[in-house]
């Protein structure tokens, strides 16, 4: 095996290539600035608020069990969206990244998550998990189910009781 001797200070072309390519990464694919983001949050806020899905019908419910898993409810059933109030609830939401039935977006979710939580709805609940779970609409400002579960708006209530 033969080694070349480099005089000092020299760098070779493979390792001057892979610092450079660092250093150009570390300067453009950084973590996105705010305003970055907020773009990311106004260009989804318009894109659900105008091609929703759902709908606050007990025809629409009953069609959710047989949808693919994959298949996404989107947007506002029963009311429009607001930019403000959607943006405040995704932020609020990333707090819960890690718990995998809490969707990051509340108007963008996978079927298979809503018919998980829907298969939850004729559940008895204990006094103290009624309370809690009272606490919760009482606190949430749409003052419904889908503040405090899988999303797909605010018609949960109205899918509950029909």
């Amino acid at each position: 095996m033969t080694t070349r001797s480099r005089s000092k200070g020299t760098v070779s072309r493979r390792d001057f290539s892979v610092g450079a390519g660092s250093t150009a990464l570390l300067f453009t694919a950084g973590v996105p600035a705010k305003g970055a983001q907020e773009q990311g949050l106004d260009e989804r806020f318009d894109y659900l608020s105008r091609n929703g899905n759902s709908n606050c019908s007990v025809a629409f419910a009953d069609s959710i069990a047989s949808m693919p898993t994959m298949a996404r409810l989107r947007g506002s059933c029963c009311s429009e969206m607001d930019r403000k109030r959607y943006a405040e609830q995704v932020r609020g939401l990333t707090r819960y990244a890690a718990i995998p039935e809490i969707p990051p977006d509340p108007y963008d979710i996978a079927a298979g998550l809503a018919q998980k939580a829907m298969s939850y709805y004729e559940r008895t609940l204990t006094a103290d998990q009624q309370r809690a779970y009272q606490y919760a609409m009482d606190k949430s400002e749409e003052k419904g189910p889908a503040a405090a579960s899988a999303g797909a708006g605010s018609c949960m209530a109205a899918w509950r009781n029909s």
